[in-house]
């Protein structure tokens, strides 16, 4: 337990410090290329590779992406994951692939880290607040319109145990509104590697993230939102190992990724 304490604490100066580094240079980007960069692509990609790096030189998480070419170019998708952990965050931004984040109003007032969510237009969502709600569907479809996808957590929260909770409606009734395709994304390991409760790190841990096939709007386009959040609900559940669901929840067929 010592050692996993001393690991974290030298993780999480390393994640402060870098932040503090790393602001500049993307207030820096910001500045050079938001004149001609409309969806901010660039500084996207720079905010990628900044995540990226707390997994690339952490030695204890070994992380695996499969489906990246799902993801087709031009296409503008919902995109929603499980989410078991603060590091799903982390992982997401592996894609390296552009979207706009929808995050909880309190990550944006992270010194540097929620500053830069700011330069890159992600999308704020203070929870319980209708009018949050209103205004963050509103930036949303003005994102899709423009072509930038939306990350989303359909669970809402981190899940305390690692299980896959219920999905909140909101990411699919934004991709009727829309009319674009959702692409599901399964997380597994982070919720092992870190639990919600606390920010001890908890050693070697195999992390994987897998792209589903995209689920078109035309195949859902009759579909209630009620319906359709119980869809993709159970095309991520089928991708989960059983430790993962809900003890009385039926195993779901394999579905088709």
């Amino acid at each position: 337990m010592l050692l996993k304490r001393i690991g974290s604490t030298i993780f999480w100066i390393f994640l402060v410090v870098s932040s503090l580094l790393m602001f500049p240079i993307a207030l820096l980007v910001w500045a050079v290329t938001v004149a001609f960069d409309r969806r901010l692509v660039v500084l996207h990609r720079l905010t990628c590779f900044w995540a990226s790096l707390y997994t690339w030189l952490n030695p204890v998480w070994r992380i695996s992406i499969s489906g990246r070419d799902k993801i087709k170019r031009g296409v503008t998708y919902v995109m929603v994951a499980n989410h078991q952990s603060l590091l799903d965050i982390l992982v997401l931004f592996r894609l390296f692939k552009h979207y706009k984040w929808v995050s909880k109003v309190e990550n944006f007032r992270v010194p540097a880290v929620g500053w830069n969510m700011r330069l890159n237009r992600y999308i704020e969502l203070r929870r319980g607040d209708k009018g949050s709600i209103d205004q963050m569907m509103e930036g949303c479809l003005d994102a899709l319109a423009e072509g930038s996808s939306i990350m989303m957590f359909p669970e809402g929260t981190r899940s305390f145990d690692g299980k896959l909770k219920a999905f909140k409606h909101g990411a699919f009734t934004l991709a009727k509104k829309a009319q674009v395709a959702i692409l599901p994304i399964v997380i597994e390991g982070t919720s092992e590697a870190l639990p919600k409760r606390g920010f001890v790190l908890q050693g070697r841990h195999e992390i994987t993230v897998r792209v589903l096939s995209a689920i078109p709007y035309e195949s859902f386009a009759g579909l209630s939102v009620e319906s359709l959040t119980e869809m993709v609900r159970n095309r991520i559940a089928a991708e989960l190992a059983p430790d993962h669901l809900a003890e009385d929840e039926p195993l779901p067929a394999a579905a088709s990724n």
